[in-house]
């Protein structure tokens, strides 16, 4: 009979996982059910695109069922309610699963740092219906201000520096030049904060990195508060611990994550802010049939001591690794511990321009850079067999 292999997400890690298995396990030994809320899968790294405007909700978003198409992948369309390790069960909405192996790759949730009001009163960025609402919300702004004259509707900030803050605040900046002239603002009435707790931005880049990003992005209208934290929000107004109040119907926060509330109710054992953590091999302590992997997990550097940042890069990798581990589960084999492999960094600036470190000396910057980082999401694509339409 069958092994039964779950896998619970069709992020980038859980749906590599189910490719790669799918290379080598036949289906008369291994039968494989991939879970996800949606029918499609989504390129979390651009939605910066779609939620200001630049991009439509299509050029992120991937059918699964060409991609498993003649590859013995059940898709099983649900939303996953808990897990039960011990009994080695899965409930769904509208149905429970039984397992022999479970890849739980549910992702993250979003960390509000207890801050009163950020939840309530914010935008995130997690997902393409979160971004169609965020692009439709912005979009109607610049519509009401012609009647109100409220300035606060055309202030925008976004709250954090890392990865996902920095790029939207480039789009940001590159797009508001063209809503002001379709709807015949002028453009200094537009403002746009980027708001940092840390010392500076964009954490993990060389300082003449940084320096190159916070040039171009003041250079088109943004305002930079670092090492000013968000201390309370209440409806059209963001408080700064430095007593500042910012007059705004638009915060969006990209400021921190934390574990996935299922993968911490299910038992498994995590780090403070509710990751899991895993052994080498990606496995949840205790339980040799869960891996837990992207951005559910706890992995540290050993070189630096510091946990890796959750990145679709990573996520990518741990999606290969497990694919090969349960390989070797089901037919005996050996296993390698898993070691990133960080091939760069790349943060866009907005169109056509980014900041990349490739490797550990190279830096580029500017289209150079843009065109490396789209370079990197084609070959994720060639990876796992999807095209997208064009924008």
């Amino acid at each position: 009979m069958p092994k039964r292999v779950v896998i619970l997400g069709a992020g980038y890690a859980g749906l590599v996982t189910a490719l790669e298995l799918r290379k080598n396990a036949t289906p008369e030994d291994t039968e494989v059910i991939l879970v996800n809320k949606h029918n499609y899968h989504q390129l979390v790294t651009q939605l910066h695109e779609l939620g200001a405007g630049a991009k439509s909700d299509t050029s992120a978003r991937i059918m699964i069922e060409p991609v498993i198409r003649n590859k013995y992948i059940t898709l099983i369309k649900d939303h996953v309610e808990s897990i039960d390790p011990k009994e080695k069960r899965v409930r769904l909405s509208q149905q429970e699963l039984s397992y022999d192996y479970l890849v739980v790759a549910l992702g993250s949730e979003t960390e509000y740092f207890g801050i009163p009001g950020l939840k309530e009163h914010s935008f995130i960025l997690k997902s393409i219906n979160q971004a169609r609402l965020l692009r439709t919300h912005i979009e109607r702004c610049f519509a009401e201000y012609h009647y109100t004259r409220d300035e606060s509707l055309l202030t925008f900030v976004v709250g954090g520096a890392g990865f996902s803050g920095i790029e939207l605040v480039g789009e940001f900046a590159d797009r508001m030049p063209v809503l002001c002239e379709e709807n015949n603002i002028p453009l200094d009435k537009v403002k746009l904060f980027n708001v940092e707790a840390a010392p500076s931005i964009l954490p993990g880049f060389d300082k003449e990195l940084v320096e190159r990003a916070e040039k171009s992005l003041t250079e088109r209208g943004v305002k930079f508060l670092v090492g000013v934290p968000i201390v309370q929000v209440e409806p059209g107004k963001v408080h700064l611990k430095n007593g500042d109040v910012i007059a705004t119907q638009t915060l969006v926060w990209t400021g921190g994550v934390r574990g996935n509330q299922i993968v911490i109710d299910a038992g498994f054992e995590t780090e403070p802010r509710g990751r899991a953590k895993v052994n080498e091999y990606l496995q949840a302590l205790g339980y040799e049939d869960v891996y837990i992997i992207g951005d559910s997990c706890f992995i540290i550097n050993e070189e630096t001591g510091r946990p890796y940042p959750p990145t679709a890069q990573i996520a990518g990798q741990m999606g290969t690794a497990v694919g090969k581990y349960l390989f070797a589960d089901l037919r005996g084999g050996t296993k390698e511990p898993f070691k990133p492999q960080i091939m760069g960094s790349i943060a866009s600036l907005g169109r056509k321009d980014a900041i990349a470190k490739i490797g550990k000396n190279y830096q580029a910057t500017g289209r150079f850079a843009y065109i490396v980082k789209d370079m990197s999401k084609l070959r994720y694509l060639a990876k796992i067999g999807a095209v997208i339409k064009k924008a």
